[in-house]
């Protein structure tokens, strides 16, 4: 659909790998790559359990200038904050922007995709649909790290990847913000289990099968075990907590 309509635009495919139904990994994984692009991207975005049901397609421009497409369900929103904001949002109803007959199942081929295209080839965005006020959009819940008395940090699984990291939705800047320092050593908690884990800069620096804490390419915690799986040895999946407090008489990495 993206080359009948606008034939010769070049398409990057980000992941067809996102777990069936999974909005929020979508929107993690799209949150982490956008950045990426080149600044006045078309951004395409479908994990749609809801599709035929009255939520509603949508189109959004962010401050950097690029426009995300896709449902309004949360997929999108954190992926256009990461580019400053929303400074623009319609929905897209035009009859003349999308196939005709639209499936009730197949939302990504027959209104998303059109709808990309034509904002590709410099169709503007008020040709797609009335404007949304974007305090109206669809937002995911995503809970903030917990910092208590005594240097302890509780912050959530946000993410495992394919070869069992744990993404924690703690960014390095949150945790130097608690005044916490950076430990070479850390505390981590899981259940009723407790290990000692070194804060290290990158996974080499950790002896094979070791697990380790470090600040990943997005900027947030992640606890991993070099050529092996965090997840399977600590148990974790995401959603799950994690309790951090630096090691005692562990001195500044």
């Amino acid at each position: 659909m993206i080359a009948s309509v606008a034939p010769g635009v070049p398409v990057a495919d980000i992941s067809h790998l996102v777990p069936s139904y999974d909005i929020e990994r979508g929107a993690r994984l799209l949150e982490s790559a956008i950045p990426y692009y080149p600044a006045g991207s078309v951004h395409l975005g479908v994990v749609d359990p809801g599709v035929g049901t009255p939520r509603r397609g949508i189109a959004l421009r962010s401050e950097r200038g690029d426009v995300c497409i896709g449902p309004d369900n949360g997929l999108l929103i954190w992926g256009v904050e990461r580019l400053g904001g929303v400074s623009e949002a319609v929905e897209l109803t035009s009859d003349s922007h999308r196939l005709r007959p639209t499936s009730q199942t197949f939302h990504g081929r027959d209104i998303f995709s059109p709808a990309a295209a034509h904002v590709a080839v410099g169709t503007p965005l008020t040709a797609l649909g009335p404007t949304l006020d974007p305090a109206t959009l669809v937002r995911l819940p995503r809970p903030e790290p917990e910092v208590t008395a005594g240097g302890r940090i509780r912050a959530r699984v946000g993410v495992v990847n394919v070869y069992g990291t744990c993404q924690l939705d703690l960014a390095e800047s949150d945790w130097n913000r608690s005044g916490l320092g950076r430990p070479s050593s850390v505390m981590v908690q899981v259940g009723g289990w407790t290990w000692v884990v070194p804060y290290v800069r990158t996974f080499g620096e950790a002896s094979q099968g070791d697990p380790l804490l470090f600040t990943d390419s997005s900027g947030k915690v992640s606890l991993a075990v070099n050529r092996g799986s965090a997840a399977k040895r600590f148990g974790l999946e995401a959603g799950a907590w994690v309790g951090l407090r630096p090691a005692e008489g562990s001195p500044p990495g």
